[in-house]
């Protein structure tokens, strides 16, 4: 209720410093101990080895370096990915760059992993209390050649290896320019089997084992998400993450914005981001499991995402429109539980 009241306001600021504020206003409720909530009882779910308190997550991109995690506990997610996060510090593309499209619950990005780089995540995730189930997004550096894009992936593998209960591998994001040809057959088959090799050697090291997920686009033609799929099953990934933001502009129509360059997200990604999970879950039959993503903007979006084969969900752009009441009901939802008591 209290979002409910305060969005207006927000929508006044332009998207980025709304962003900052929200996530600032949410972390001084914390600290004045008015976030504090019951969590919704559900069933736990185990997937990747993982025991989820409930399946429905925060996706990456709201809290790139991990600085509002013990804020964003105070929610009812059941899992927390941070990142995108890259080795070097790097500012990201110019602002303006994230723009809502209210008619369509949609907002287009191009952020381009702007983030403090990967040392100063890891000190963010020493300082929190967080002790639930940390998702870890990894990417490369805009200035990072392609053909050296995997160092800059093991970089970040082997710092965040230790604290991160599953790592989130980005090869899909449309703002770094040339990221998403790693999702071609040959390139991504090398990047698999070096980063599987690598996490082989990590678990010896660390004595424990981090499940590696991939990020795809919603973009894939069919013969290429079979492909995927195909790799994701020889290289024994531990989850594939659908799907990315979309390049397509259907849904948004002639609205203002619509024209501006970078990821889609929001209402209109659901229905591709759902076709993606379907044609992911024929092809792998269980083998690998799938986080949905993409255009969860009610609980009934999540329950298709889960209809059409994954097992978790993760929630972003429909936050900004619903508020954190989206993750309650959401919850509340895959969970059996009614809405209001």
């Amino acid at each position: 209720m209290l979002y409910n009241l305060l969005r207006p306001l927000f929508f006044l600021l332009d998207p980025e410093t709304a962003h900052t504020v929200t996530l600032r206003s949410l972390d001084l409720l914390r600290q004045v101990r008015l976030a504090a909530r019951q969590p919704v009882a559900c069933e736990p779910t185990t997937v990747m080895g993982l025991t989820f308190p409930n399946p429905v997550g925060l996706a990456a991109g709201l809290d790139k370096n991990g600085a509002y995690l013990d804020a964003l506990a105070t929610l009812d997610f059941g899992f927390i990915e941070i990142g995108t996060v890259t080795p070097r510090p790097q500012p990201g593309n110019p602002r303006p760059r994230l723009f809502r499209i209210p008619e369509a619950q949609a907002i287009i990005n191009r952020m381009g992993f702007n983030n403090a780089g990967v040392d100063k995540l890891l000190i963010n995730v020493a300082n929190a209390r967080f002790q639930g189930i940390l998702g870890i997004n990894i990417g490369k550096n805009a200035d990072t050649p392609l053909v050296n894009a995997v160092d800059d992936y093991l970089i970040c593998l082997r710092k965040v290896y230790h604290i991160a209960s599953y790592i989130t591998v980005n090869i899909s994001s449309p703002n770094t320019a040339g990221l998403r040809q790693l999702q071609q057959a040959t390139e991504l088959d090398k990047l698999l089997q070096l980063l599987k090799n690598e996490q082989t050697r990590l678990t010896d090291q660390h004595s424990r084992y981090t499940p590696l997920v991939i990020k795809i686009s919603p973009d894939l033609e069919s013969p290429q998400i079979e492909q995927i799929a195909q790799l994701l099953i020889k290289h024994r990934m531990d989850g594939v993450i659908a799907t990315n933001t979309t390049l397509s502009r259907d849904g948004v129509g002639n609205f203002q914005h619509n024209s501006e360059s970078g990821g889609l997200s929001g209402m209109p990604l659901a229905t591709r981001s759902n076709t993606v999970i379907k044609l992911l879950a024929g092809h792998l039959q269980g083998a690998v499991p799938i986080i949905g993503v993409g255009g969860i903007v009610q609980p009934a979006d999540a329950q298709a995402k889960i209809a059409a084969g994954a097992s978790l969900v993760q929630l972003y752009s429909g936050l900004v429109y619903q508020g954190p009441k989206l993750v309650t009901e959401t919850v509340r939802t895959l969970c059996g539980k009614p809405i209001h008591d």
